[in-house]
């Protein structure tokens, strides 16, 4: 068996837990035995930490696949996919480790699997160095549906850094196969809107504190549109712990969403909360490209799978989507190219990404 297996450095390029969530995703859709070293050799922890764990537990699960090496630390996993079956599935990190990223590892599998399936994902739902899960509602469902399926993603309760405790349930129906995308008309920003929210022991008062801040912000560049960031205070009983943020989405005439957010933090002003955010989304709007830096790499692997040619126009190309795309065609007989885009003015630093998809069919259906 092990002449056949793919061998993955998960040390190179972005060198962290997304090359493990792109190519376990990808060695399940496609039945590639797998072996992974290095993993995440570059970062402060190597290794697998909870998160990356109970995603790689997950995917297993849901195929009926062997993992070995499946420790909290471990730089080496082999895995073994089986038939992808659907069903009732739970993931927890036991941690405040990121849902949304669990999501990016179960997601792609599940659209591929024999039946409906619904996955308790558990952990953080507002993480630093992760998409918060309003961003994943608000900005990546409505795209990643034009890939031509549907999910339903139910917010049971939110949890926050240190301690989690978060649950969110996602359903899905498999398809048998995907429609390649084509975002490459920015159009113009239509309307802005958002949220800002605490939670637990915190008074509304920040929430409305960062809506504000994020607001004067935008407007020092947009003067004409009606801004909307609600502050929300989360009810007790949808929250666990303490916690604030902000997720602020610009949409566009050609129904393109970017967004900015960020999330609050013992000693950090709100008012600096609400201006990261929006200082982030007026980045986002300056290079003229469709998506922003967020939703870039996790079209990928969709883009990769689908039939046909999909384009999508971006902003400067960042190193997590360069690995997505690496490791994809390293999998996938897909084939990428990224060139500059030339028709707006010079200044812009927009590109195109074509990718020819490998056209997966699923199997089951």
């Amino acid at each position: 068996m092990d002449g056949d297996r793919v061998e993955i450095d998960g040390g190179i390029m972005e060198g962290g837990g997304q090359i493990l969530r792109v190519s376990t995703a990808l060695s399940c859709l496609l039945g590639l035995p797998l072996r992974v070293r290095r993993i995440r050799a570059g970062r402060s922890q190597p290794g697998l930490r909870p998160q990356h764990l109970s995603g790689l537990e997950m995917v297993r699960d849901l195929c009926d696949g062997k993992l070995n090496g499946g420790e909290i630390g471990s730089t080496e996993i082999t895995f073994t996919p089986g038939k992808i079956k659907g069903g009732t599935h739970i993931a927890d990190t036991k941690t405040a480790g990121s849902v949304c990223l669990l999501m990016q590892v179960a997601m792609p599998c599940v659209l591929f699997a024999a039946s409906p399936s619904e996955l308790h994902l558990k952990g953080g739902t507002n993480a630093e160095m992760a998409p918060q899960i309003d961003y994943t509602v608000m900005v990546f469902k409505p795209i990643v549906e034009k890939f031509n399926f549907t999910f339903n993603c139910d917010i049971k309760r939110r949890g926050y850094y240190p301690q989690g405790g978060g649950e969110v349930v996602l359903q899905m129906s498999p398809v048998k196969e995907l429609s390649p995308i084509n975002l490459t008309e920015r159009g113009t920003v239509t309307k802005i809107y958002g949220r800002a929210f605490v939670a637990g022991a915190l008074p509304i008062k920040l929430a409305k504190d960062m809506s504000a801040a994020a607001v004067r912000c935008i407007r020092r560049e947009i003067r004409d549109l009606y801004i909307n960031i609600q502050p929300v205070r989360e009810p007790d009983d949808q929250a666990v712990g303490t916690g604030s943020g902000i997720i602020i989405v610009a949409e566009t005439s050609t129904g393109c969403l970017l967004a900015g957010s960020s999330l609050g933090k013992r000693g950090k002003n709100a008012d600096k909360v609400g201006i990261e955010a929006a200082e982030m989304l007026l980045q986002n709007l300056k290079h003229g490209g469709t998506v922003d830096d967020s939703l870039q790499d996790q079209l990928i692997i969709f883009m990769a799978l689908a039939k046909g040619v999909s384009r999508v126009k971006s902003g400067p190309i960042t190193l997590h989507t360069q690995t997505a795309i690496h490791f994809a065609e390293q999998l996938t007989k897909a084939k990428f190219t990224v060139t500059k885009s030339e028709e707006e003015n010079p200044g812009n630093d927009t590109y195109i990404i074509e990718c020819q998809g490998m056209g997966m069919i699923n199997p089951n259906l």
